[in-house]
């Protein structure tokens, strides 16, 4: 595959055009209102050790924050300031508050809503900028706020004072800072958005939470915003009031609670939030400070460090903070203060068990996920500091993908054979709210088993097999490719062949027997493809969900026996090769970009050279070699049909790093980093950034909507390229967050089996979301990285990453408990030991001699074979090798090897 320039000069004359026109629509509900902030008169700056400050002087709102080391960047979104310039618009330095006034009933204020000039106080000492913020805010309002910017030890803090006016008691029932940084993305090129833009991650961790602001490319100097004095992270707010709108380039802005009683009396009532709500009774003339301060981290892996050096509490969770049941999971947590208590919501969740305190000072525990669901760790400090942590109990590895494989092949097999759209046999969509089968909807790829939202499910079904086979679904998959996907969903002969349709399910009620189609939705949408536009090829994100179901069945086939029938190995592998080339040929435009799932590109070119089927695999290898150039010449090779994506870094990153692009791989890794933190709370942890998805793959109704979606597929897909990086250079930080990602791919899946598009982060919600979607991308990444990992951290000993482990000795043994227990790296020797069959029970290694003993499970009816492939060692094992895998043949029992 080629890229004429000048096609691509104008694709993007026209992308160009398209963004100018869409920026004059784009602001049409703010930009004709009157301007009310004050940007049009003087500005007041201020330098700090670590900060360029300005502020708008009328409103001293904070006009601009630049780090002195890049004084050309700006945290805040001061590029946009003379549009946001209105009334209700937020700023960095506003606040919000409920109040319960003599009736009992909560009333808002916001010094955002009506603007007008604030009223300076006097300036001395370490105060750099103050005022009264009365003339904001309404005449009724019961305390008085002022705003304080000042340094403490030369560190930029953030402070208001308020004070009950009143002769009476004071109850404040919310209390909101709002985090305005510069997360617009509108109208930039992805160069420019990744120089110029940040995104912003929270830990909603009471007294020891914080908030990460990291530039696009994940580069540069990191901000953190902490809580100094009575602010507590008690929960985080959509404001959805500030009129800019949200879109595929704008997630919204979000509030720092720090009480949030209020909402969770009205809005937010009857849903479980991260943290207890709560509310502050101020005494008659009683005044209270609330302040944050602003600290620069030299770079996002460096943010544990800065956190320590700020004593702020540091907690770090093995493997993260989803808990299978059966794993012995560990938290090491870390402040100058003692725990007075831990206690534990609900009760009985989660065991704690005290370990001792390692040589680097933390406290050790062992932790044991005891009742399915969300729970929540409180720790209290002798100073009377709170921490919260929130995690997920899960069931058991084996059991979660267990479970998710009888729901898939039961409650959303689809055998209909009246179905007018070919549909039958397959797994389809489902509405786990309603329980039942998507077999309609007016996004027609939901019910039309191709695009993400509606290739999900059968996608998930054939990972599961990649991870546990089981002959009864595999012979259900196989009716699929044989009824459905074959000749189906996917051209069997003809100019198109091998080329994958955007949708079965189409809109064309005058071609179709009235009664067809449901007059309860909603096809009025562009979404309503009829039967042209649903039979189009030129999708190339859709061809990967096909590759990956031809690969795993050649897998199946060619490493077990008895468990595929239909067709043979070969027939498999070469429809994988076929589907791969057909993306290229029949969707060139965006096969230019990298697709979700596309690493599975990678595993088809290596198995046909284990093949040695050389000209298929010659074939492919160029074809991939002339992507990866492309995406070798851009700055940000991260395009797709979004303006900002983070679904092509995966393909990106494993193209980039297989034909030796290291800095292209690298920039890659950077920039997924900066989307996907590492923080102690199981929704966060690994969560690569998407919100728009709930429009296109979630259930349609009033959740259909921009909102960050809590381990959407993107966290298992990112956490590809993270932990290949990982294994390639040991980072713990690259561990912790690839794993986090993994484990995040899994958990939103309900204890009877349904998986979800991903979990709602709006405190109003705080729920999975109710379609099937596109999850199957997710599982595909949870199946791909799944696998155990050993490591010796410096600070906190000898872990285990999917593992139990114990110790005696110089030897450390790590009983496996993944699902498939068919993968382990050993840091320490950068070994990487996988079985294309077969499974581990445990291994053993001694940090001595540096002698790693496997102990494999015994034979099943299907897998009489294990296929061991040693990555990292030139040791020779006394096995025939079958196309680079040591073949070894099980008995009924364990079977021991040393390496």
């Amino acid at each position: 595959m080629k890229y004429n320039k000048y096609g691509l000069a104008l694709v993007c004359f026209f992308m160009i055009i398209s963004g100018m026109k869409a920026q004059r629509t784009y602001w049409s509900k703010v930009e004709n209102r009157e301007s009310t902030l004050g940007v049009a008169n003087v500005y007041q700056k201020f330098s700090t050790p670590d900060f360029q400050l300005k502020l708008v002087k009328a409103s001293q709102t904070v006009a601009a924050l630049r780090p002195n080391s890049e004084p050309y960047f700006d945290f805040t979104p001061g590029e946009r300031l003379e549009i946001r310039d209105k009334d209700s618009l937020y700023h960095l330095g506003d606040i919000n508050l409920r109040i319960k006034d003599a009736g009992g009933t909560w009333k808002s204020y916001s010094t955002a809503t009506h603007r007008a000039e604030v009223s300076p106080l006097e300036v001395t000492g370490t105060i750099l900028a103050a005022a009264d913020l009365a003339n904001t805010l309404p005449n009724d309002i019961p305390v008085s706020v002022k705003r304080y910017y000042e340094l403490d030890h030369d560190q930029l803090v953030m402070r208001f004072e308020i004070t009950n006016k009143q002769n009476a008691p004071v109850e404040i029932g919310a209390l909101g800072i709002p985090m305005i940084f510069n997360n617009i993305l509108e109208g930039k090129s992805l160069t420019e958005t990744h120089a110029q833009n940040v995104f912003f991650d929270p830990y909603i961790g009471k007294d020891a939470g914080y908030l990460e602001v990291k530039r696009l490319s994940g580069r540069g100097p990191t901000l953190l915003v902490l809580p100094k004095e009575n602010m507590g992270f008690e929960a985080y707010r959509p404001l959805l009031d500030d009129p800019t709108p949200k879109s595929i380039v704008f997630e919204g802005f979000h509030e720092w609670m720090v009480h949030s009683k209020a909402y969770a009396d009205k809005e937010w009532k009857g849903v479980e939030q991260w943290n207890e709500p709560t509310s502050l009774t101020l005494r008659p003339k009683e005044t209270k400070s609330f302040s944050l301060k602003f600290v620069l981290s030299e770079g996002i892996k460096n943010i544990q460090e800065t956190l320590v050096k700020e004593e702020h509490p540091v907690a770090v969770g093995v493997p993260g903070y989803v808990l299978p049941k059966g794993d012995r999971a560990k938290l090491f947590l870390k402040y100058s203060k003692e725990i007075e208590s831990i206690h534990i919501e609900p009760k009985g969740a989660i065991e704690f068990t005290e370990v001792g305190t390692t040589a680097s000072n933390y406290k050790e525990y062992q932790i044991e996920g005891k009742q399915w669901g969300r729970a929540r760790a409180i720790i209290t400090y002798s100073d009377g500091m709170e921490q919260s942590i929130n995690y997920k109990v899960i069931d058991a590895r084996k059991d979660v993908v267990g479970n998710l494989g009888e729901f898939l092949f039961n409650e959303q097999w689809y055998d209909d054979k009246s179905d007018p759209f070919n549909r039958t046999y397959s797994v389809i969509s489902y509405d786990y709210g309603n329980k039942r089968q998507v077999t309609q909807d007016g996004r027609v790829w939901i019910a039309g088993l191709s695009d993400e939202g509606g290739a999900g499910s059968w996608l998930t079904a054939i990972m599961k097999q990649h991870l546990q086979p089981k002959k009864s679904e595999i012979e259900k998959f196989e009716m699929f490719i044989d009824s459905t996907l074959w000749g189906g969903l996917q051209y069997s002969s003809g100019d198109e062949k091998y080329g994958v349709k955007k949708s079965l399910f189409y809109y064309e009620p005058d071609k179709m027997p009235k009664g067809t189609y449901s007059d309860t939705l909603n096809y009025k949408t562009w979404a309503a493809w009829d039967n042209k536009h649903a039979n189009d090829t030129g999708r190339s994100f859709n061809y990967p969900h096909v590759a990956a179901a031809y690969w795993v069945m050649y897998r199946l086939a060619r490493y077990h026996e008895g468990l595929v029938e239909n067709h043979d190995w070969k027939w498999y592998l070469e429809r994988a090769y076929h589907t791969t080339m057909a993306m290229v040929d029949l969707a060139p435009y965006y096969a230019q970009f990298g697709n979700m799932e596309g690493s599975v590109f990678l595993e088809i070119l290596k198995d046909l050279k284990r093949e040695e089927l050389a000209e298929m695999a010659e074939s492919l290898e160029n074809t991939m070699k002339q992507r990866a150039d492309h995406w070798k010449a851009l700055d940000y090779p991260f395009g797709s049909e979004m303006p900002w994506d983070s679904t092509g870094q995966e393909e990106v990153y494993t193209w980039c790093s297989y034909f030796g692009f290291d800095h292209k791989a690298q920039v890659t890794l950077n920039a997924i980093l900066a989307y996907m933190p590492t923080m102690p709370h199981w929704g966060y942890n690994g969560n690569a950034r998407r919100y728009w998805d709930f429009l296109y793959g979630g259930k349609a109704g009033e959740t259909s909507r921009i909102e960050r979606q809590i381990h959407h597929y993107g966290s298992g897909m990112n956490a590809i390229p993270v932990l290949e990086a990982y294994r390639k250079s040991p980072d713990f930080h690259l561990l912790k967050v690839g794993y986090g990602g993994a484990l995040g791919a899994i958990s939103n899946i309900t204890q009877d089996g349904f998986m979800p598009a991903a979990f709602h982060s709006y405190p109003s919600t705080l729920r999975i979301d109710d379609l099937s979607g596109d999850n199957g991308p997710g599982f595909y990444g949870y199946a791909m990285n799944e696998a155990t990992y050993l490591t010796n951290n410096e600070d906190l000993g000898w872990l285990a990453f999917g593992g139990n482990l114990s110790q005696k000795g110089d030897e450390v043994e790590v009983e496996l408990t993944t699902a498939a227990k068919s993968k382990i790296f050993i840091a320490p020797k950068k070994l990487w030991l996988t079985l294309d069959a077969g499974s581990f029970e445990k291994v053993t290694y001694n940090d001595k001699t540096g002698e790693v003993t496997l102990t494999l499970n015994g034979k099943t009816e299907h897998t009489p074979y294990a296929y061991l492939r040693v990555d990292g060692s030139e040791a020779e094992l006394p096995f025939k090798k079958v196309r680079g895998a040591y073949q070894i043949e099980l008995s009924k029992k364990e079977t021991i090897i040393k390496l």
